[in-house]
């Protein structure tokens, strides 16, 4: 398993690309801009593709890290596989996916917003555990839960900001997944903003 390197990684690029080209130029800048592990979306046109593709591109660089995102099912699990995701990532909790990751060793970390489905997702496997979604639940319930299970790895995923990622860190965050923020600029100054960006939130947290 990866997980050591995903969380000492801690920022998730959350990639939903208009188009495959699209994916992997927001994917390269964010790595440009020092976020390493990189969730390309299912609701991203031919994810499996894209995902074969930055597989390849970045198969020397051992801290890129390329996983599939919103899978909803073992299918999509199996095809994220073949192209050569490393983890997978569902808004929701899934003994289906989690049986397929088990049985083909790929993290799978699941969504979740209630410690009931929390304690379920550990118990499938589940090493990281999605928060989801986060802006909605709040850093407060980080905290609560860390109470009676201190040791379950949270990771917030939609919301996060430069403004705000401090926040959930010292919340006890232990990575956090970031979409539209990186890409908010896109379309007014292009994909050298998705790097900047990127480095503006690895600078707010270290």
């Amino acid at each position: 398993m990866i997980t050591a390197q995903l969380l000492n990684n801690y920022f998730f690029a959350v990639i939903r690309g208009k188009s495959e080209k699209d994916a992997i130029e927001i994917a390269k800048y964010s790595v440009r801009g020092g976020i390493k592990n990189i969730e390309i979306t299912f609701s991203t046109p031919n994810a499996d593709k894209v995902i074969e593709e930055l597989t390849n591109y970045y198969k020397r660089d051992k801290q890129v890290i390329i996983g599939a995102g919103t899978v909803m099912n073992s299918d999509q699990a199996e095809l994220a596989d073949r192209a050569g995701a490393k983890f997978l990532v569902s808004p929701h909790c899934s003994e289906e996916i989690a049986e397929y990751a088990h049985k083909h060793n790929i993290e799978y970390t699941p969504g979740c917003a209630t410690v009931t489905e929390i304690v379920k997702a550990t118990k499938m496997g589940a090493t990281i555990i999605k928060l989801f979604p986060s802006e909605t639940v709040g850093k407060n319930f980080i905290k609560a839960v860390h109470g009676p299970l201190p040791d379950i790895k949270l990771m917030p995923s939609g919301g996060i900001t430069i403004n705000n990622i401090r926040d959930w860190k010292e919340a006890g965050a232990c990575a956090v997944g970031i979409g539209g923020t990186l890409t908010k600029k896109v379309s007014e100054e292009g994909y050298q903003s998705v790097s900047q960006i990127a480095r503006a939130l690895v600078e707010a947290v270290n």
